[in-house]
């Protein structure tokens, strides 16, 4: 009979672990094979009681446990680790194995096997892929057994990496379900975020321009019609700030622009609003069109019109004031394209490289106030189109283009 000299191994001393051991446990016990191991172990070698354990340097926990000799432990029971030799392998790394303990010098007179009553042993370490020790798989027997055999030894040590191999493959599924659990977060954060942007902030804009707009319908001076005409297009800004931050956000925090994408959608109508709106705001500048667009476009139109407002009003803010403002359109066998060209000084390469990025802004064009995401924003629909957007500039032009294949 085996003497031992065990702690309370109850559910209610399992209780009493710390969380990351308890944690351990619980992986250990959502291994299937680890069960199999443990009665294979016992069948091979004859021993009568085999077990996974946790070993820290201050604690040793099975986490698992075939006893066929009545041993005591059930999981989560705990010995003394400075009583195993388990606390010695894990201290060097080897593992330990022993067929006959009153004829081995080396552990014939260890305490060990005098305190637990066993004459055959054995115990491998299950370390990770990061070379974490993490515990061992230990067999014991009151009698001596045939163990220190490389069949049996690699056996152990098979089983001793496959053990390990779970463990990490859980740590993965735990990793990938707090990523997971991540971007549902940033995407509740994302929708509280527009949210907030498309109420919160639009709702008092738009009790501004009512209110301007009931004003303008009283008698007032030359001095107050100013002064409205000014907040009527301070709030039509912020409207058109707040757009370009809700599709950013949208953009960069994971959401993406939701195309109300039509195979057959009649562009021109939508193109020739963006312009003749431009052209009332900016009526001193010059706005040539040449459209060619003889069939449907499969584009969400909205988008579209959007793309060329920007690349229209960046055209009407940064180029040359003297020189008209073209903007083209044709649709054939290739598919879409439109281009907007503007006269002025060209943009250098370097710039260029930055053109598209979110918040860019040419230093000495900087009096334009804005948030500098139009042309991002205009790079991100052409991209949800599965089309392109480029420029090129020289001191003849800078022509922006955009197209996307017929499909």
């Amino acid at each position: 009979m085996i003497a031992t000299d065990l702690k309370d191994s109850s559910a209610a001393a399992t209780n009493e672990l710390p969380a990351d051991l308890k944690a351990d446990i619980l992986a250990i016990g959502r291994i299937d094979a680890v069960p199999t191991i443990l009665d294979v172990v016992c069948r091979t070698t004859g021993m009568g009681f085999a077990a996974v354990a946790r070993v820290t340097e201050s604690r040793w926990i099975a986490c698992a446990v075939r006893d066929n000799i009545a041993f005591g432990l059930a999981p989560g029971g705990e010995l003394e680790v400075q009583t195993t030799i388990c606390d010695e392998i894990r201290a060097s790394g080897h593992g330990v194995v022993i067929d006959h303990v009153a004829e081995d010098p080396a552990f014939r007179d260890h305490r060990t096997p005098a305190m637990y009553g066993f004459q055959s042993y054995i115990s491998i370490p299950i370390v990770l892929a990061d070379g974490t020790f993490f515990g061992t798989l230990c067999a014991i027997d009151p009698h001596p057994a045939k163990v220190n055999t490389s069949e049996v030894v690699n056996m152990f040590k098979l089983f001793a990496s496959l053990i390990a191999f779970h463990l990490q493959a859980q740590e993965r599924v735990a990793t990938s379900e707090a990523a997971l659990l991540g971007h549902r977060q940033t995407d509740e954060l994302r929708e509280h975020f527009i949210a907030v942007l498309a109420h919160d902030l639009r709702n008092p804009l738009a009790s501004i321009d009512a209110g301007m707009r009931l004003l303008l319908k009283e008698p007032l001076n030359e001095k107050s019609m100013t002064y409205v005409g000014l907040l009527q297009n301070s709030v039509k800004r912020m409207a058109t700030l707040i757009d370009d931050v809700m599709d950013f956000a949208r953009v960069r925090l994971g959401g993406g622009f939701k195309l109300k994408r039509s195979a057959d959608a009649q562009l021109l109508p939508a193109l020739e609003q963006v312009v003749n709106e431009l052209r009332a705001a900016w009526p001193d500048r010059v706005v040539q069109t040449d459209f060619a667009i003889n069939r449907g476009i499969n584009c969400d139109p909205a988008r579209i019109a959007q793309l060329l407002s920007n690349l229209v009003g960046n055209a009407l803010k940064h180029g040359d004031g003297n020189s008209p403002i073209t903007v083209s359109a044709v649709a054939d066998s290739e598919g879409f394209e439109l281009s907007v060209a503007n006269g002025g000084a060209p943009i250098s390469p370097a710039v260029i490289e930055k053109l598209f990025q979110p918040f860019f802004r040419v230093a000495h064009q900087s009096s334009y106030e804005g948030l500098g995401l139009g042309l991002y924003i205009a790079t991100e629909i052409a991209r949800a189109h599965g089309g392109t957007l480029e420029v090129t500039s020289s001191a003849a032009e800078t022509r922006f283009t955009f197209r996307i294949p017929r499909c």
